[in-house]
């Protein structure tokens, strides 16, 4: 959020968005970085490497990242202006020192899963809606992932906030997603869906 470690631009117009969202929802799901602080997409954990770098990192390519959402600290927590009272399960994710993991359901590698589809499958979800920080990262990776899960898939595209690290990162993200499968809605859509 912005005033955080990694600030996403307008990244608390997410944070309404989710409050507004839940109300159409019998099951929310929260998800939130929990790194190592040895972590290696951090940029300080290399010499002379900034953040926004991108290097290969054990064959992956990885961006360089200012030291954020640490374990056990105030930065890894939900954000206090979130509405927490309908969140029946928060999924923790980049514990693996050595590899990122942008998505909701993976580590960047596809080695590990977080737990997220079979918390899923238990409960016969096979659709999810989508929203929050950072567009091009943890809901573009996220929303892949459910695809090719074979879930269905909504990203509420006024309810994300991309970092725009490059001129091009967030429409590029958003065609990405398009030409997976994935359904772009608004949050006034909400209403009709259900």
């Amino acid at each position: 959020m912005p005033g955080g470690a990694l600030p996403v631009p307008d990244g608390f117009a997410s944070i309404k968005a989710a409050n507004t969202a839940q109300q159409f929802f019998k099951i929310v799901i929260a998800t939130k970085d929990w790194h190592p602080r040895e972590h290696l997409s951090f940029a300080e954990n290399h010499s002379d490497r900034s953040p926004g770098e991108i290097i290969d990192l054990f064959g992956l390519r990885q961006t360089l990242w200012p030291v954020h959402c640490v374990q056990n600290t105030s930065g890894a927590s939900l954000v206090r202006d979130l509405d927490q009272t309908q969140i029946q399960h928060v999924v923790t994710k980049g514990e693996n020192i050595k590899l990122d993991s942008y998505s909701a359901f993976f580590d960047n590698a596809h080695r590990h899963t977080t737990g997220l589809s079979h918390y899923l499958n238990q409960r016969s979800i096979d659709e999810v809606y989508l929203l929050g920080v950072a567009t091009e990262y943890c809901i573009k990776f996220s929303a892949i992932d459910a695809v090719k899960l074979g879930i269905k898939t909504n990203v509420i595209i006024d309810g994300c906030r991309g970092i725009g690290l490059f001129k091009d990162d967030i429409p590029q993200a958003i065609t990405e997603m398009l030409d997976y499968g994935v359904r772009l809605i608004n949050l006034a859509d909400l209403p009709n869906e259900f």
